[in-house]
């Protein structure tokens, strides 16, 4: 803490002093709110939006509101919020980042601001790490919105699309920023605007803000449908590498290697580097392949993809880990969560390397995608209207958030003083020593009861531990991405006395382990196990009025052991309490100090007992790859015995700064993607407003006629041409044939027309308008708006799809630029602006086009119905792929306008 701060109060310190007249008005109407009947307190909400409706603000109904949603949680779930739940609402509904510990109540703290938001109508998104906890908040938290007479939905990766619309339709909507994100991207791909499920972007409070917004924010949102690409080259390649020799790169080789480099004198064939994530073939390794292929050289042009694919192949090979990177379930490879630990369901990595993998582990080889709609989450999450957040570890990233999303972070004082112990790190020379004595610590609290929450980075390695713990005869659970299905179940029961529990990451995230046990939990595992069927155990803890006598019943049945079972863990966390609380052992630090954090959040709720200490070793990866040869020298100096814990501090102090190195290095990769995305982003806000004027029905004749027009001045002048004597001349045959391929002119169109310009612009014109008018009276005026709308839209969604996947392309070789001192990002705007203004002028003349040969109308609607897409998400299912039905015209075959030119020259410069 700085002198300033010393004298003056932190920044939050500051920020909760401004708002604590707020505080004290929300405080002051507690035995107001408590003296009205529970019709009365209903009624509030009504007149709440009455007000609101004549222009009260939502800041000036904050007090009110938020002293009923105090007193309507009290009646509904026996929780009233605490004042410092009520400065976290505050600070949420002010759109800022609210860090609170755990156990401080986060989801109950969202329920004021999100109440105080739905007033207005406009809809709320809480959004959240998961469907479990999507689902789980919106049935726990709904009975208090439903009580107060707002509408509650909840989106899931299984539903159609009539209940995703019905859920967005709701005042407040649950859901995973995937599912937010994605039906944002296929709203902006329907044809119809009834076919639209979301609202516009309100207010956004985003739980586990740092992991959504930080973590996650390095991968894009994409709708991919299938290439044309085969798949029978990734095996190949595949093949190929088996057949090579290799090495690993040593921690202490020159990163300045890391380009340019010729591996002249290397004895293998590629060489992995584990910190850059990257597998590179030697001088002898791409003379290998050059004979394999058949290929002279394999840098040539020609060979880009073959090269892209053994790129690919040797990547899969040299730096994608089973049961770290990815796990093989039911034949499919599912990406794991390198932050939370969990199975990323639907998710596929880009560019082949998914592909790549498959072939690796002996599976089908599904074809490569394309994309043909993609968002980063940054620029998703800031469309809202507002945004806000809360976690319990945001301040080491309030700089990212400040930067990129204009967004503080405020840090919320905790209810009861903090009691947990954090001990100093043990530091150990191996591996096998670390966990010979993860595994003594274990057992020593074991003995006393004392339960032990056991924090690994992967699932490999919470399996390695675990077979310890078997060796040694501990009962013990292991949760990871692989028992997705238990989460609850296990990490509900991590908290009991004598609990030993193994989890990677994802217990980190969003789940509460309450010591003793969690009395409704058992309650309803109890039912379960007596045969209560699962439509019914919904119904137990649900607060929609009901008449249903069995359902009553099953309520009553569900409340009596409840409370039995509380009075169980009541006296079981009392002797929890008395071992020392929850105990917390990491056994390696990972790349980011905010998940190291979370970790140690699991103990020490709300004032409780409990004890953390991570376990490090010179094997692992962060020490291995980033702290390097100082760490180990520093080891080596120390004379201690394999089984006994180093303690230096200048070993914490290389441990922190490799994390410092990490957490920059990952900073500098997302800013890159969205400065990248920055780019699209403007053209996307474009084609999605032009998408969405037209889907709110506007007539778009006049529009249609100005293309007609713009097109007709950009085509004359085209073929008015200038000799190799430099004289001016109209290149008359082709123009003849433009006109009788775009517009089906007959072929003595332009009889009795000077080669005057202005003069040969005005007779086209006349003669366009003059069919267009023919084609609306031949189908008829509305028929025909309908007409244009659709094949309007149909051009815009095929251009706009070839132009990501063009703009990808480009991305993929801007990075060279910087070789000639040009800024990448810079060169990509810049060519990026003239792609995109092609696209338009492209946009225009197929449109066009498709207008003045349309025939059948309702062609131009089965066109569109097939092409469905596939959504790459994390939590779908899979639709029908697009597929091409159209042969592709290469950049050298003639230009099927009729102009004799190849097309690359002729209309291939506008694609």
């Amino acid at each position: 803490m700085g002198l300033f701060d010393k004298v003056f109060g932190s920044y939050s310190d500051r920020e909760l002093k401004k708002i604590d007249p707020i505080v004290n008005s929300v405080m002051s109407l507690e035995s107001t709110m408590a003296a009205l009947s529970d019709e009365e307190l209903k009624h509030k909400t009504v007149e709440f939006k009455d007000r609101y409706k004549n222009g009260t603000s939502l800041d000036d109904l904050l007090p009110e509101a938020f002293a009923v949603v105090r007193e309507a949680s009290m009646r509904v779930l026996g929780m009233k919020h605490f004042r410092v739940q009520v400065i976290g609402g505050i600070i949420l509904h002010q759109g800022r980042i609210a860090e609170m510990k755990t156990g401080e109540g986060k989801t109950l703290v969202a329920t004021l601001p999100t109440y105080l938001n739905a007033l207005s109508g406009d809809g709320v998104h809480v959004v959240t790490v998961n469907d479990y906890l999507a689902n789980r908040d919106k049935q726990w938290m709904g009975k208090v919105y439903n009580f107060l007479g707002l509408t509650v939905g909840c989106i899931l990766h299984d539903m159609d699309h009539e209940e995703r619309q019905a859920a967005y339709a709701c005042d407040i909507t649950y859901g995973t920023n995937n599912e937010f994100g994605f039906d944002y991207l296929r709203d902006n791909m329907v044809i119809y605007k009834k076919e639209r499920v979301q609202r516009k972007l309100n207010f956004c409070i985003v739980d586990e803000v740092d992991s959504i917004l930080i973590d996650e924010a390095r991968t894009p949102l994409i709708i991919s449908g299938i290439g044309d690409e085969s798949t029978e080259l990734y095996t190949r390649a595949r093949d190929f590498v088996n057949s090579l020799s290799y090495r690993i790169k040593s921690e202490d080789e020159s990163n300045m290697e890391r380009f340019n480099r010729t591996f002249e004198d290397e004895t293998v064939d590629y060489v992995i580097s584990e910190k850059d994530k990257t597998a590179v073939l030697t001088d002898r390794g791409i003379e290998k392949a050059e004979r394999y292929f058949g290929v002279e050289n394999l840098s040539d042009l020609e060979n880009m993809e073959l090269s892209h694919h053994i790129n690919q192949a040797l990547k899969a090979q040299g730096t994608m880990k089973k049961d770290i990177n990815y796990v093989v379930q039911d034949g499919e490879i599912i990406i794991v969560d390198e932050f939370t630990g969990r199975l990323m369901y639907g998710r596929r990595y880009s560019e082949g390397l998914h592909q790549a993998i498959e072939a690796k582990e002996g599976l089908e080889v599904k074809a490569e995608s394309k994309t043909l709609a993609t968002i980063t989450f940054q620029n998703y999450f800031r469309m809202y209207k507002k945004l806000a957040g809360m976690t319990g570890t945001a301040m080491t990233e309030e700089g990212e958030f400040r930067d990129i999303y204009n967004i503080d972070v405020v840090e919320i004082p905790t209810n009861k003083p903090i009691a947990r112990v954090d001990s100093n790190d043990a530091i150990f020379k191996t591996e096998d020593a670390k966990f010979r004595a993860v595994t003594r610590e274990i057992a020593e609290a074991h003995e006393t009861g004392q339960p032990v929450l056991v924090g690994t980075i992967s699932i490999e390695k919470s399996e390695e531990l675990s077979k310890y713990l078997k060796r040694a005869g501990i009962k013990h659970n292991v949760l990871n991405a692989k028992k997705h299905e238990q989460e609850s179940e296990i990490v509900a029961q991590a908290g009991r006395f004598g609990a030993v529990t193994i989890a990677t990451n994802m217990a980190g995230r969003g789940t509460d382990i309450v010591l003793g046990g969690n009395p409704e939990y058992m309650a309803k595992q109890d039912l379960k196990r007596h045969g209560m069927e699962e439509a019914l155990l919904d119904e137990v803890d649900s607060y929609n009025d009901t008449d249903d006598t069995e359902i009553l019943a099953a309520r009553q049945k569900y409340q009596d052991l409840v409370k039995k079972f509380k009075a169980e863990t009541d006296d079981e966390a009392a002797k929890v309490i008395a071992a020392g609380g929850l105990r917390i052992i990491g056994t390696e630090r990972h790349e980011s100090r905010r998940i190291d954090n979370q970790l140690r959040g699991r103990a020490g709720r709300q004032g409780d007992a409990g004890q953390t200490r991570f376990y490090i070793s010179g094997d692992d990866d962060l020490i291995r790859l980033f702290a390097g040869d100082r760490f180990k020298a520093t080891m080596e100096m120390v004379d201690t015995p394999d089984d006994e814990p180093i303690e230096a501090k200048i070993l914490t102090r290389l441990i922190e700064s490799a994390q410092r190195k990490v957490e920059g290095n990952n900073f500098s990769i997302r800013k890159n993607v969205l400065q990248y995305d920055d780019v699209m982003n403007k053209q996307r806000e474009v084609i999605y407003n032009e998408r969405s004027r037209v889907l709110e029905g506007e007539d778009l004749k006049d529009d249609i006629v100005t293309m007609i027009d713009d097109l007709v001045d950009k085509t004359v002048d085209f073929y008015h041409k200038v000799d190799d004597d430099h004289k001016q001349y109209m290149d008359r045959e082709g123009l003849t044939l433009y006109g009788m391929n775009q517009f089906g002119f007959s072929d003595d169109f332009l009889d009795g027309v000077s080669d005057e310009p202005d003069a040969l612009k005005a007779h086209i014109r006349d003669l366009a308008k003059a069919k267009y008018d023919d084609k609306e009276a031949e189908f008829g005026s509305d028929k025909f708006r309908e007409i244009e709308r659709v094949a309007l839209l149909q051009n815009v969604d095929q251009k706009w799809m070839d132009h990501i996947d063009a703009m990808d392309q480009l991305r993929k070789g801007i990075g060279l630029r910087a070789v000639g001192q040009v800024d990448p990002v810079r060169a990509y705007g810049q060519e990026g602006f003239d792609m995109f203004e092609a696209m338009n002028e492209s946009i225009k003349e197929d449109t066009i086009k498709m207008l003045f040969h349309i025939v059948n109308p309702e062609k131009v609607a089965r066109v569109r119905v097939a092409k469905e897409v596939e959504t790459v998400n994390p939590d779908d299912g899979k639709q029908k792929p697009f597929v091409r039905k159209d042969k592709k015209i290469g950049r050298n075959d003639p230009c099927p306008c009729g102009s004799g030119k190849k097309y690359k020259n002729c209309h291939g410069k506008t694609m």
